[in-house]
């Protein structure tokens, strides 16, 4: 057996370099982006001690002093803060929201956009659709605030001139989170699109055309073809979207946000944003951010192994 294992290296050792020789440009090209991610990603992940020691400018984060309660300090700060408390339930809600009806609509406009019969104008308006996604958030909140003002905003002045009363949609929590979660969806929604209608041009169109000779119209091929053939595609996007439910950007609640509407506006970025960096307390902002990615990850790993159980492929 010795003799066999002795022989056949050799030839493993000749196969792995002419593997080598003729795919050496594949692994070059894969260099950069791992020197990336190592330079950026992991190495940085040593200030994470940042979060369980008492922070100092002249020291390194292995010479920094261990917070007290074992490294503790600052988790407990977090959660004894009012603010924390009360950003870490609005950024559930409204990254809940944003699942809830931001998910569907680039589904929904991927089906209609296929079923369009004139290519010329299927593509105007898909382009239209996600030209928002270029916009950035202090140009969206500034149209905003130009068209939902309360006296002199567009919407409202129409409202008034048909005999309706006008809306606080910048001024009042309740219509402040209806604003945010549209504003999100026109967002987002054209360019969230294009992934699905890449997905449905792999359906074989075949399914479609013996659909048609058993009498199947639209509806049924988009329920019974299309839907099931971007299935995984649906399944591994909602799996990452969970895996973002406690994660939180910070331009766009702050860009929309006012003193009137601090209440629901107050999410977790907002929160690190205020404490770490205009306070001071960088331990603290750690801390709030290793508990988002924390809670982000076990959220991530607990959807993916739904999917699984439930026979899709999962993300991994």
């Amino acid at each position: 057996m010795k003799t066999v294992a002795l022989a056949g290296s050799p030839g493993r050792g000749k196969k792995f370099i002419a593997y080598i020789k003729r795919y050496w440009t594949l692994y070059l090209l894969l260099l950069l982006p791992l020197t990336y991610f190592i330079i950026f990603k992991y190495i940085p992940m040593q200030y994470i001690q940042i979060a369980f020691k008492k922070y100092s400018i002249v020291k390194s984060v292995w010479e920094m002093p261990w917070a007290a309660n074992n490294g503790l300090e600052y988790f407990i700060k977090a959660f004894s803060n009012k603010d924390f408390i009360n950003a870490l339930r609005n950024t559930i809600m409204l990254n809940f929201l944003d699942l809830i009806f931001g998910f569907p609509a680039p589904i929904i406009l991927a089906l209609l956009l296929n079923e369009l019969p004139f290519p010329r104008y299927k593509r105007v308006t898909q382009t239209v659709a996600y030209m928002p996604h270029f916009l950035s958030w202090v140009i969206i909140a500034g149209l905003a605030r130009q068209l939902f003002a309360p006296t002199s905003g567009l919407v409202n002045n129409f409202l008034t001139k048909i005999g309706l009363d006008t809306i606080p949609f910048l001024n009042e929590p309740k219509w402040w989170v209806v604003t945010y979660v549209f504003l999100g969806i026109w967002q987002s929604v054209g360019w969230n699109t294009i992934i699905y209608l890449a997905a449905i041009t792999a359906i074989n169109p075949e399914l479609y055309e013996a659909a048609e000779m058993d009498g199947a119209g639209r509806f049924r091929k988009m329920w019974h073809i299309t839907l099931p053939g971007i299935r995984t595609t649906i399944v591994t996007l909602l799996i990452l979207s969970l895996g973002r439910i406690l994660g939180s950007e910070f331009d766009r609640p702050f860009a929309l946000m006012n003193h009137m509407v601090n209440d629901v506006a107050n999410v977790i970025s907002i929160f690190v944003y205020k404490y770490g960096i205009q306070a001071l307390q960088f331990s603290l902002a750690t801390a709030v951010g290793l508990f988002q990615s924390v809670v982000c990850v076990i959220f991530l790993f607990m959807a993916n192994a739904l999917a699984k159980r439930f026979g899709e492929r999962g993300v991994w």
